[in-house]
């Protein structure tokens, strides 16, 4: 990386430029025997995870640990954790894209680890893989496919909701070797399986096993290529076949001579293919042409999105295709535009007029140029040929008129969050288009995994990013691994994060709890500011009278009504009522749903609580609604005895009704058993309807005896009796009434009703005894009874005039003439 050739460590093979950038130099210990290991590498630079080869016999160390585990790296031998393993023999090693190790052990248990400091999650392939044994696993970025002893597949898609599925079966034989192709580059959209079995290969999906009619085999090694386009078999003989992933093409053939098998047969890029044994690595281009690079050890190869890292305890390198504008830039001899450029930069730089010259020469070209530059910079590993394109680039922009500025910026910002992250101390030797591919918040997200929160501060506040996230991460770390005081924890967590917005204490307590430190938690969650986030995890804590604090403070009802509804569950009910006895609100909440979806939980709430009288009336509601009468007197029976020591005059005048109630439920049972007209049941009638029904069907005694025994006021009878026998049309005895002198309501009601019923003749006849209305008012009465006559004399009784002549226009022939002569007789003569 301090080299001042640009093309140092350039290959070429073919016709295509291949180059090998040197990360690190004296990556791990010697004591550690990588020839011994299974290394795995995450995608996108990602950590190592370390295991020791069990088919192999290592030295007896007295130094080293009884129990196996997997050791945790970064490319640059910095060692992140360690992880303690005794659950069995380990068939499959891997990792997700988003860095989460998954470890598969012969009897099909899977291990998600979700961080790489030991928190995991576990679950199982089924009965398949634990019946018959897992041998080996192949990965993807969301999910993995495991070989069963039986050649049985099982494939699992997501590792956020595992749900094992076997693939279709393949033929019998031994499987030579096996590969996958990811969902993303089917045309199911599901993995599918390549098994060299016999001298074929057999796709395996979901719902067939197809046999590619191949006859070259056996294939010692399959791999498809990270696009899916094509695939590299390794045949018995040492040949590679580079061929189309539908087995129809074949692209190209190498003969490595070899005699033993590769270890490793990995794609660099989607255009070379990498055979690796212990010290030797031929990378194999298009065209069957080959480059071969040699090693002082063991070599482990580690494929990526766009080159493969190349491992030893010596060195991490990085071998890639080079790229399309680096090769453009610094090529022997080029003579583009861009390269013009740079050189126009260095005569620049040493005051030379062919600066000028040159940028003249490319002018219609200088934006392409620039543009190519910029590109270029981000492809450099080396900051000083980084700083040669981008002052290269700054150059020809400060010679165009025009140019946006806006992806010099944006490389800028990249190139320095590249060069941060790929420092030995941090490890993460990522490319540019890993950079991009990966995304700045995935890459702060895994600085934070490898607690470098410093860094991850600086990145997020550069590039602009929400940091809270980070903040959090860390004081859950620091809760994790404190042993202090609780309560100078809490002090320094808070005081640390008091002038930061956002912050979740909820997920900093659920951390402490975690951790069996409750009272650290309770004390944490203090500063929460949503009553949401604090709830639940108090909940769980079992600080249940505190949680219901915190939601009746929050004013949520459905907040209130989760943590009735966990309480109700949970404790005794007479423990329930106290925790809400004190507290006004839960009590109406718990009341008011009581009315309407559980009465007996009320009715219990009413004894608890000492509330005779809301319990009486539960009681009294529950009676009008049954059916049975007898139900209905047990109801009102239980109702009047929890009055029974109340001395409060409400309750006596509750006790009183709910008598009276009794009695009346009586006299209509009596009533249904002894009227056999259909005029429906008496049963649940109020008193006034009960005393109307008697009165309409003709039994005005037994009405007047409803009257009697219930006290009823003798205007409301009248009123009751009045609209009965109208009803009914009992015209004679409403002329009985009509003899009387006086009535309790008036005649009035009396007009009104029998004319609304259409007894005009009836109705007239209590027009005379309404003497209390005013003339006008009678006269208009007669007129609603169409007696115009009577109400011309009604006003000729009151000799007026007026209302005579506007009598005379309503009249008939007849009754105009009688009123003509009215009007005669009252106007003054001459």
């Amino acid at each position: 990386m301090t080299s001042t050739n640009p093309r140092a460590g350039w290959e070429k093979v073919g016709d295509q430029f291949y180059r090998k950038i040197r990360f690190y130099d004296a990556v791990f210990d010697p004591d550690i025997e990588l020839e011994n290991y299974i290394v795995v590498g995450a995608p996108y630079a990602g950590a190592l995870a370390l295991y020791r080869d069990e088919s192999k016999v290592i030295r007896y160390r007295a130094a080293s640990a009884a129990s196996s585990s997997i050791d945790i790296y970064s490319c640059s031998g910095q060692l992140i954790s360690r992880l303690n393993w005794d659950k069995g023999s380990i068939r499959g090693l891997g990792w997700s894209e988003d860095e989460r190790l998954l470890v598969v052990t012969e009897d099909g248990t899977v291990r998600c680890y979700n961080g790489l400091h030991g928190e995991f999650s576990t679950f199982t392939l089924g009965s398949i893989a634990e019946d018959s044994g897992v041998k080996e696993c192949r990965f993807w970025a969301t999910g993995f496919v495991a070989l069963c002893t039986n050649n049985a597949l099982v494939a699992v898609s997501s590792y956020d909701e595992p749900r094992p599925k076997q693939l279709a079966s393949a033929s019998d034989g031994d499987v030579h070797s096996w590969t996958i192709i990811s969902p993303a580059y089917t045309l199911s959209r599901s993995v599918e399986v390549l098994l060299a079995i016999g001298h074929t290969i057999y796709v395996v999906d979901a719902t067939e096993a197809e046999d590619r009619g191949l006859s070259d085999g056996p294939f010692k090694h399959v791999q498809v290529s990270p696009n899916g386009r094509f695939a590299a078999l390794f045949t018995e003989d040492g040949k590679v076949w580079v061929v189309t992933s539908d087995f129809q093409n074949k692209l190209s053939e190498y003969d490595s001579k070899a005699k033993t098998l590769p270890g490793h047969v990995e794609w660099c890029g989607n255009d070379a293919v990498i055979l690796a044994w212990e010290d030797e690595v031929h990378m194999v281009g298009p065209n069957g042409v080959a480059g071969k690079f040699f090693y002082d050890g063991q070599v482990h190869v580690i494929p990526d999105l766009d080159g493969v890292r190349l491992i030893t305890n010596d060195v991490c390198e990085f071998l890639q295709k080079v790229p399309d504008a680096t090769e453009e830039v610094f090529r022997l001899g080029s003579t583009s535009p861009a390269s013009v450029l740079l050189d126009s930069m260095e005569q620049l730089e040493r005051k030379s007029p062919k600066a000028d010259e040159n940028i003249q020469r490319i002018r219609p070209n200088l934006p392409e140029a620039v543009d190519t530059c910029v590109r270029a910079a981000g492809y450099e590993i080396n900051i000083h040929f980084q700083k040669e394109l981008l002052k290269a680039a700054s150059f020809g922009k400060s010679v165009l008129t025009l140019y946006n500025s806006d992806d010099f910026v944006e490389q800028c910002e990249r190139l320095r969050v590249l060069n941060a992250v790929r420092d030995y101390k941090i490890g993460l030797p990522l490319s540019f288009d890993q950079y991009l591919r990966l995304s700045p918040e995935r890459l702060v997200s895994r600085l934070l995994s490898r607690h470098e929160y410093l860094l991850a501060i600086k990145l997020s506040d550069f590039l602009h990013l929400p940091a809270e996230k980070i903040y959090v991460h860390w004081a859950s770390q620091k809760v994790r691994i404190s042993t202090g005081d609780d309560d100078a924890i809490c002090e320094l967590i808070v005081q640390r994060l008091k002038d930061k917005n956002g912050i979740s204490f909820e997920s900093i307590a659920r951390a402490a709890y975690d951790e069996g430190r409750s009272h650290l938690a309770t004390q944490l969650l203090n500063h929460e500011a949503r009553a949401g986030k604090q709830v639940p995890l108090l909940l769980n804590m079992e600080e249940d009278e505190i949680a219901l604090d915190k939601a009746i403070e929050s004013g949520d009802t459905d907040l209130i009504y989760f943590v009735l509804l966990r309480l109700k569950k949970k404790l005794p009910l007479a423990q329930f009522f106290r925790t809400i006895n004190t507290r006004p609100l839960a009590s109406a909440l718990v009341e008011s749903s009581a009315m309407a979806e559980d009465r007996e939980l009320l009715k219990d709430m009413y004894y608890q609580d000492d509330r005779p009288i809301d319990g009486s009336n539960l009681l009294f509601a529950e009676a009008l609604q049954q059916t049975e009468l007898q139900a209905k007197t047990d109801k009102l029976r239980l109702a009047s005895r929890l009055l029974t020591d109340v001395k409060e005059p409400n309750a006596m005048l509750r006790s009183k009704v709910f008598a009276e109630a009794t009695q009346l439920l009586k006299m209509q049972e009596i009533y249904d058993k002894e009227m056999t007209e259909n005029a429906g049941s008496y049963k649940g009638l109020s008193v006034n309807e009960t005393m109307f029904r008697l009165i309409k069907s003709g039994y005005g005694k037994r009405a007047a005896k409803v009257m009697s025994e219930f006290k009823v006021p003798e205007k409301s009878y009248w009123w009751v009796r009045l609209r009965a026998l109208v009803a009914a049309r009992f015209w004679g005895e409403l002329e009985e009434i009509a003899k009387n002198r006086k009535s309790p309501i008036g005649w009035e009601p009396f007009f009104n009703e029998i004319l609304q019923a259409g007894n005009t003749k009836l109705a007239s006849s209590f027009i005379p005894k309404c003497t209390s209305l005013s003339v006008s008012d009678r006269i208009e009465m007669w007129v609603k009874c169409g007696m115009v006559v009577k109400a011309g004399e009604e006003a000729f009784k009151a000799k007026d005039l007026n209302a005579l002549e506007e009598l005379r226009s309503k009249a008939s022939a007849n009754g105009a003439k009688e009123i003509e002569r009215m009007i005669n007789q009252l106007k003054p003569r001459r």
